[in-house]
């Protein structure tokens, strides 16, 4: 796992548990999603289910054009902090989400026919009153998915997610500006072409005459070992060959290995093995550890036994299974010692919670021309009990 330009944190600074991003290694990734829209003139889309750190929005928007919002706040805070195109999807619009959707988004993608019909007379209206053009899109399943776990995967068998090609036969699209279809999860522009591949087998026939195609999330665009030039080869191919413009909207691309969670070890138990509780939890601020599963890397540590001591990393929640993972260490972990947590700037801030009351970790920013950090936000007892 990248850890370059993170050592350099001076982690005495820090009180834990704490979020930090280190700005240089955003705008790096930046950098690489900037160079794919300038290749192929494609429109790239920070994912909020991703990455909402809106402090960072002041520099996220010099470089993407937008964001994409799957709720009327998401869409709302993406209009009021980002101020660029907004585009919203969800399983399903409620008549209240649909009259705050049209405050803040350019396109709305729906996940059914029956939605569509059902708010088509409400959006033709609101853009005639209003002299808008919010426009409409499809969010379409291509039937195929090379995503293993299931929980992540929108074309598991039986799945809510997208329209599928035999629903669309004989539909008149007129209103429908684009398609959007979402399959890949963590993965390579290899995955992609034959995403694309299946795509156009299913729904080529209905792109004539579109404005866009929505090539959704999971593209691992700024991960080192992607394949830039094959992602830019067919974005550019695509586009030759329909004539329409092309969305990306990747979540993780963003933030990948651009952050840090710094825990604190709180004691050392033993109960057969040696185990550290930390001042943080799987369950409360990494919960796709649990979810997924997947054993966070940290700086500094290796897998069990590697190293001469082996420890499990335990949450301070009540939950039994609240734990991180088996680490080995090279020195022993003494009470007091802060723990680098990798890659945690993308999903886990947007996905932490308060049970049991736990205090949510700090949000910071790390300037590396100053190698200073600026506290963002801090957590307390309000924010525990608002939710409540």
């Amino acid at each position: 796992m990248e850890s370059s330009g993170l050592q350099e944190i001076d982690l005495r600074k820090v009180d834990t548990p704490c979020f930090i991003v280190h700005e240089g290694l955003l705008k790096k990734n930046l950098e690489v999603l900037d160079s794919v829209q300038k290749d192929t003139s494609c429109k790239i889309l920070l994912a909020l289910k991703g990455f909402s750190m809106y402090s960072t929005f002041p520099t996220v928007k010099k470089y993407l054009y937008g964001v994409c919002a799957s709720s009327p706040n998401e869409a709302r805070l993406g209009r009021e902090e980002f101020g660029r195109e907004v585009h919203s999807f969800a399983p399903a619009y409620s008549e209240e989400d649909m009259e705050q959707l049209l405050k803040y988004s350019d396109h709305i993608v729906f996940n059914s026919i029956n939605q569509w019909k059902k708010y088509k007379p409400k959006i033709d209206e609101y853009n005639r009153k209003n002299k808008k053009n919010v426009e409409v899109g499809l969010r379409v399943n291509p039937e195929y998915s090379e995503i293993k776990i299931e929980l992540y995967n929108p074309c598991a068998k039986n799945s809510r997610f997208g329209i599928l090609a035999k629903d669309l036969e004989g539909i008149n699209l007129d209103g429908i500006s684009g398609l959007h279809f979402h399959v890949m999860c963590e993965q390579g522009s290899d995955t992609l072409k034959r995403v694309l591949e299946h795509f156009e087998k299913k729904f080529g026939k209905y792109i004539t005459g579109l404005k866009w195609i929505n090539f959704g999330g999971g593209h691992h665009i700024t991960r080192a070992d992607y394949d830039v030039k094959l992602l830019c080869s067919l974005v550019k191919n695509f586009k030759q060959k329909y004539n329409v413009q092309v969305y990306l909207e990747p979540g993780e691309a963003i933030g990948l290995n651009a952050g840090i969670l710094v825990a604190s070890v709180l004691d050392i138990v033993n109960n057969g093995m040696d185990v550290a509780i930390l001042d943080t939890s799987a369950e409360d601020h990494m919960p796709d550890v649990l979810a997924m599963p997947y054993r966070p890397e940290i700086i500094n540590a290796g897998k069990p036994k590697e190293y001469k001591y082996t420890y499990r990393l335990g949450g301070v929640t009540c939950l039994a299974g609240d734990i991180i993972g088996d680490y080995s260490f090279k020195e022993q972990l003494k009470i007091g010692d802060k723990l680098v947590f990798l890659d945690m700037a993308h999903y886990s801030m947007v996905k932490t919670t308060t049970f049991n009351g736990i205090q949510l970790p700090s949000i910071a920013l790390y300037d590396p021309s100053t190698k200073k950090i600026k506290i963002v936000k801090k957590f307390g007892y309000e924010d525990y009990k608002r939710r409540l």
